[in-house]
């Protein structure tokens, strides 16, 4: 049976994910920390820019959007998530650049 794009959203969100070994400092951890919100500032950016695109090309198309723009979207979604996770300490895991950005 096929998984539904929920299914897959969730399982990229909430599979998987290889827990460092180590601990770390928590100056370390501070200083990535301000670096994951400096990138979160940038993606949310890149996500208005990417909106505003999406939508001048449905006004353009027919409503059609284009299709690799929205999955753009939902991997941004999807680092986005992963990134609050890190920064609020429900997981340990860093996101893309640190790990794979799958």
């Amino acid at each position: 049976m096929a998984e539904s794009d929920d299914d897959k959203f969730q399982g990229r969100l909430h599979g998987e994910q290889i827990e460092p070994e180590s601990e770390g400092n928590m100056l370390g951890r501070l200083i990535y920390m301000i670096l994951i919100a400096l990138m979160i500032n940038l993606a949310q950016t890149i996500l208005v820019v990417v909106t505003v695109i999406q939508f001048v090309i449905m006004l353009i198309n027919a409503k059609q959007p284009n299709e690799r723009l929205a999955d753009f979207g939902t991997d941004l979604g999807i680092w986005i998530a992963k990134a609050a996770r890190f920064q609020t300490a429900a997981s340990d895991v860093k996101p893309w650049p640190w790990t794979e950005l799958d």
